[in-house]
């Protein structure tokens, strides 16, 4: 076992004990300004939350609530693996389902938290840790739902959903706070992909690869006539990120480092490591001899997705634990040298899926070592457990307004 070990980093590289005393200076901070959260939502959350046990701990909330997504992906590869379809009605029911009790789940742990005492720094981690990993996987999900199949418009989906989350913890790690605007992610879209998927249930998925012409009567004309009604909505929905996203979120650390007197300049290199990653992906597949071509797109969407977990995972780290920027993790070495042989022409089917499964399984493993490692000394340190709660007095703690920070 110790040889085994010996291969891996230690703990104290991952995160050390003087960085593990700076969660004494922990404080989650949040602004949600949806409108959707204030009205309706909101009131749902604290209906929900009264479902689950005291005994139940919120990481375990969180992971309920992730495992209904992984299912959903199961569900894709053995009815649908060709992410196009059609499936049956009930999938797509299934795969609206799935998000809805994963959004259920992701906005109730926190209340469970506080509910029972047991908020702590190792809830944002592992709530935002699981966030990352579900921008891929719900990508998929929500993929095979548009019926967009082992195509550019699947991949697309996935950059956009990776390129939002990373802004986002980007923004936080600067501000102190997550913020939400009065459209987001995590409410107004998911809702619209919940409903696009139970509309695929009812009419089928070709109804999302009609002319855009016909699919939007009063702007199709402005977008190329062989353009289906899924490319106009994602052109549109990337121009909306680009510039009601991550513009902003630009803009908000922009004033953060003004407030601070700190260069803003000097925080943007640290986007470069985002840009590596899509750059990455993007010239590994245009090259690819055979993941778009041999139904291999969710093998790489998983390599993929895994690395960005832990390079997002690892910003939300830094700062619970207050430690410089990362701006490297050696998960990011598959997908820069499969970019480099697709490119040289190096692969042959054969050896480029061989290297993809390899990598596959490198990236998995680094990413559960280093999982498990960092949540068991958060655990240590704070004195609790991750996926229980240990006995203490039974608190009922104040829910926050809407407009205050939200403390996990």
């Amino acid at each position: 076992m110790e040889s085994i070990r010996s291969y891996f980093p230690s703990g104290d590289e991952y995160v050390t004990e003087d960085a593990l005393k700076n969660l004494r200076n922990y404080k989650y901070r949040a602004v949600d300004k949806s409108f959707l959260t204030k009205y309706l939502y909101r009131h749902y959350w604290e209906w929900a939350v009264t479902l689950f046990p005291r005994w139940m701990a919120p990481n375990l909330i969180t992971l309920t609530g992730l495992s209904f997504e992984v299912i959903d992906v199961a569900l894709v590869l053995l009815i649908m693996p060709d992410l196009e379809g059609p499936g049956p009605a009930w999938l797509y029911f299934a795969f609206g389902i799935g998000m809805w009790l994963y959004s259920t789940f992701d906005n109730v742990d926190g209340k469970q938290a506080r509910r029972t005492g047991s908020s702590s720094p190792l809830g944002e981690l592992f709530d935002h840790g699981c966030d990352a990993l579900n921008c891929t996987i719900a990508g998929i999900v929500e993929a095979s739902a548009f019926g967009c199949g082992i195509s550019w418009q699947t991949v697309t989906i996935i950059f956009m959903t990776t390129a939002s989350f990373f802004f986002s913890t980007w923004e936080e790690y600067h501000t102190g706070v997550l913020y939400l605007g009065y459209v987001n992610g995590p409410t107004e879209i998911l809702t619209f992909a919940v409903l696009a998927c139970f509309a695929s249930g009812i009419w089928g998925p070709q109804i999302w690869h009609v002319p855009a012409t016909q699919g939007l009567p009063l702007i199709g004309r402005l977008f190329p006539a062989t353009w289906e009604l899924m490319d106009a909505l994602l052109a549109l929905t990337v121009v909306a990120m680009v510039f009601g996203h991550c513009l902003i979120c630009c803009w908000n650390v922009y004033a953060a480092c003004k407030e601070q007197k700190r260069s803003f300049w000097a925080t943007l290199p640290q986007i470069v490591q985002y840009f590596a990653f899509a750059v990455s992906c993007y010239v590994w597949l245009r090259n690819s001899t055979t993941i778009l071509v041999d139904n291999h797109l969710v093998l790489f969407l998983i390599t993929a997705g895994t690395a960005f977990g832990r390079i997002v995972s690892k910003i939300i780290l830094a700062h619970l634990t207050e430690m410089p920027f990362p701006s490297y993790t050696v998960q990011m070495v598959p997908l820069a040298l499969g970019a480099v042989f697709s490119w040289l022409g190096l692969f042959t089917p054969r050896t480029e899926l061989a290297f993809l499964a390899i990598s596959s399984v490198f990236v998995v493993v680094a990413y559960l070592h280093w999982a498990l490692v960092v949540i068991e000394r958060f655990c240590e340190f704070l004195g609790i457990n991750c996926l229980s709660i240990r006995p203490q007095p039974d608190i009922e703690r104040p829910e926050p307004t809407h407009e205050e920070p939200r403390v996990y």
